[in-house]
């Protein structure tokens, strides 16, 4: 996605695991326009990435999904909740490994209905496949349980 990115002339920042900025890769990374995330205290860079939003910072932001490295139960919502916060849209990008080809999808304007906002991604995605699919995550916020209504 940060290929598609620089293609583009998009600037962008990303999210990736704190261990990945550390020692001579952390100003490489930062230079890249990563942001580390400390596992144990994820909203903490969701609020940084607001504050920096809400204060007129302009960037592109590229957040990979869960499910590339081994399977999980839901996607991370820090994308959702950073979307929702600065009212900022979400673009949905893709590296499909069955038909060898990536790029942009839709851009959505999330509503704040978790489970209709997701049915649409999950439309999206649904013929994507990527360089493990054994390992896919479908995506799902934990978020949506709660708001689906029993049925």
């Amino acid at each position: 996605m940060l290929a598609i990115a620089w293609r583009l002339g998009i600037e962008v920042h990303w999210l990736g695991k704190k261990s990945l900025f550390r020692g001579w890769r952390g100003p490489i990374m930062r230079g890249l326009g990563g942001i580390a995330v400390d596992r144990a205290d994820p909203a903490r860079v969701v609020g940084e990435v607001v504050d920096q939003v809400h204060a007129g910072t302009v960037f592109g932001l590229v957040v990979t999904p869960d499910g590339t490295r081994g399977g999980n139960e839901y996607w991370k919502s820090g994308f959702y909740r950073i979307a929702r916060a600065t009212g900022m849209p979400v673009t949905l990008g893709f590296v499909d490994r069955h038909t060898m080809t990536t790029g942009l999808g839709p851009t959505l304007d999330l509503t704040g209905d978790v489970a209709a906002d997701m049915d649409r991604i999950r439309a999206f995605y649904a013929d994507k496949h990527g360089v493990r699919p054994e390992r896919r995550t479908e995506p799902r916020l934990r978020e949506e349980t709660a708001a689906r209504p029993e049925a």
